[in-house]
């Protein structure tokens, strides 16, 4: 199972980087500040989601191939993923959709793959593939920080240069700023909320690592055999059940 997982992580990524690779070429082709356009392409949640994404399912497709389990480090860096491509196919679905994004022609199988088709294999990964272990509930804060920091180095830069990846964070918008951070603040809880999902999904009695896993990871795996002589069982004793006649 772990290595029919390894096969569809190869290929999830291959589609991951064909798609970026053919979106960026399109508008590479139609761009005439190409050096901003590198920049803004990738200030692009999207892209940088589905590029973690790529490198992810990659490296889980290593681990698939080579170890029994994932390492905890690999459990934490997934679960962060799949937050991200969840919130990713929601927002995408939901609020920009019928929105034209500001860098050329979008490419319609790209677009699709980046914003539906990967982030539902990546969720049917994490909910399906063998040898992830449970997540500490404390680890949640972790799935936010990225979200944190592209959230404000978008609004810096926006408030510079003049450009926002996305509609909903320029605050040129009739609400202004104040619509900006309504905006920032409820996906900032979904994402939360979504990361509360994976984390719980972590914790599901299935599809963890085959018991004893962890053990022969740490070293505190238990012998199921005898260790000592009289660990071992006795012999029968051919007399016991011999009728004593006098």
């Amino acid at each position: 199972m772990r290595a029919l997982f390894g096969v569809l992580r190869v290929a999830a990524a291959a589609a991951v980087i064909v798609a970026i690779a053919g979106q960026f070429a399109v508008s590479w082709s139609m761009v005439e500040d190409r050096a901003a356009f590198v920049v803004n392409f990738f200030s692009f949640f999207t892209i940088l989601s589905n590029a973690l994404t790529a490198l992810v399912m990659l490296v889980g497709a290593w681990l698939a191939f080579s170890r029994v389990a994932d390492p905890p480090w690999f459990d934490l860096v997934r679960a962060c993923a799949v937050t991200y491509m969840a919130t990713t196919f929601v927002v995408y679905n939901l609020l920009l959709r019928e929105i034209s994004l500001d860098q050329a022609t979008t490419v319609p199988w790209s677009n699709e793959i980046l914003h539906v088709w990967a982030p539902l294999y990546v969720v049917a990964d994490w909910v399906l593939a063998p040898g992830r272990h449970r997540i500490p509930w404390q680890r949640l804060w972790t799935i936010a920080l990225f979200p944190i920091a592209w959230a404000v180095y978008s609004l810096v830069r926006g408030a510079i240069t003049g450009w926002y990846p996305y509609p909903f964070l320029n605050p040129a918008q009739e609400a202004g700023y104040g619509g900006v951070a309504i905006y920032v603040i409820a996906i900032a809880a979904f994402i939360l909320l979504v990361g509360s999902g994976v984390l719980a999904l972590s914790r599901t009695p299935w599809p963890h690592a085959e018991p004893g896993v962890a053990g022969r990871r740490d070293g505190s795996a238990r012998s199921v055999g005898p260790t000592t002589a009289t660990d071992a069982p006795s012999a029968p004793d051919p007399d016991a059940d011999r009728i004593t006649t006098g």
